[in-house]
């Protein structure tokens, strides 16, 4: 009888524990203000604050990144292609599931080249397919190859999908920052010219606006940890739009007409200052009578999805972009 008492209490104290872990981590994945994305924040903000205004002058930043050579996980292949202007790497998953593909463009304010986040970047969208693959593009960057280089990649990497046998039902755009404006941009670019579009959009904290115009380019000035307090960051630099009219659509996509835009995906953090231009960006494609989902997600920084299971925000984002890959997925 004491053991049977003594195993109940182990039990209950068990069971009181799980229940207070569970209570924490609704509050941290609810509560507006999370601890760990304040400390993201700050830590973002203390290395941006010291470093990012000089590596922008300098053209440090667009040099080749001093990485650890990335491994490919040992479920997946990853093929490397050379294209006339640029690169690109294909990666599949060795028991490929499906004849879904994303198209990536990544971010980087149209100055950065493709770094390995955006390889880890393609393995959890392959995942988020559930057995597709990634094409991810190292499109030409400025100063040295402005505007329209970068938007001429990625047509040129969408036409190699189509060659390759994929439709465009089966074609998938995603990208952030810059890489989610390069996304939109391509869309007005392929609809303009009378050429197919793809199923859907994935668009973490897109670029859209070159000109700054929106309002959370103010109110959140000194709430971005990442752009804000600065004259010197990633936002600031023009030199993709070099002698064009920033207003234009291929480069400020937001400036464009929406009518006949695939579903989209949008998420944004509150504190960006880049704010506005998701919210824009999903008013007009409401008003175009567009699908869209803009997610804007609390006290969360620029592309807060990298940090992955570090935050439950992040987690939250990707567990969303594959609910939408899973809706579309219907639709075909």
């Amino acid at each position: 009888m004491r053991l049977m008492w003594k195993n109940k209490k182990t039990e209950k104290k068990r069971e009181r524990k799980a229940a207070y872990k569970k209570q924490v981590r609704e509050k941290m994945l609810h509560h507006p203000e999370s601890v760990r994305g304040k400390l993201m924040r700050e830590l973002i903000q203390d290395i941006t604050a010291t470093s990012s205004g000089h590596k922008f002058q300098n053209g440090e930043y667009r040099k080749e990144p001093k990485e650890p050579e990335w491994i490919c996980p040992m479920h997946f292949c990853m093929e490397p292609i050379v294209m006339e202007r640029f690169s690109m790497e294909y990666l599949e998953p060795k028991k490929k599931r499906n004849e879904r593909v994303i198209l990536q463009l990544h971010g980087g304010g149209y100055i950065g080249p493709m770094k390995n986040r955006y390889r880890d970047f393609a393995v959890l969208y392959s995942k988020a397919l559930r057995g597709g693959s990634v094409l991810t593009i190292d499109y030409r960057v400025a100063p040295e190859h402005p505007f329209p280089a970068a938007l001429e990649d990625a047509f040129d990497a969408y036409e190699w999908l189509l060659r390759q046998g994929y439709s465009d039902r089966q074609i998938f755009l995603a990208g952030d920052s810059a890489g989610g404006g390069l996304a939109l941009a391509l869309c007005h670019y392929r609809k303009d010219k009378g050429a197919s579009l793809p199923n859907g959009l994935i668009l973490m904290s897109p670029w859209t606006d070159l000109t700054g115009s929106g309002v959370s380019y103010r109110e959140n000035y000194h709430r971005d940890p990442l752009f804000g307090n600065t004259e010197d960051s990633m936002i600031k630099n023009l030199d993709y739009v070099g002698d064009a009219d920033p207003k234009n659509p291929y480069i400020s996509p937001l400036f464009g007409a929406f009518d006949g835009f695939p579903p989209m995906l949008i998420q944004v953090g509150s504190y960006e200052m880049l704010l506005s231009d998701s919210v824009q960006v999903a008013e007009k494609v409401k008003a175009a009578h567009g699908k869209v989902r803009l997610s804007i997600y609390e006290g969360m920084f620029h592309v807060f999805q990298m940090a992955g299971s570090l935050l439950p925000e992040a987690k939250d984002a990707w567990r969303e972009v594959i609910q939408y890959l899973d809706i579309m997925q219907e639709r075909m």
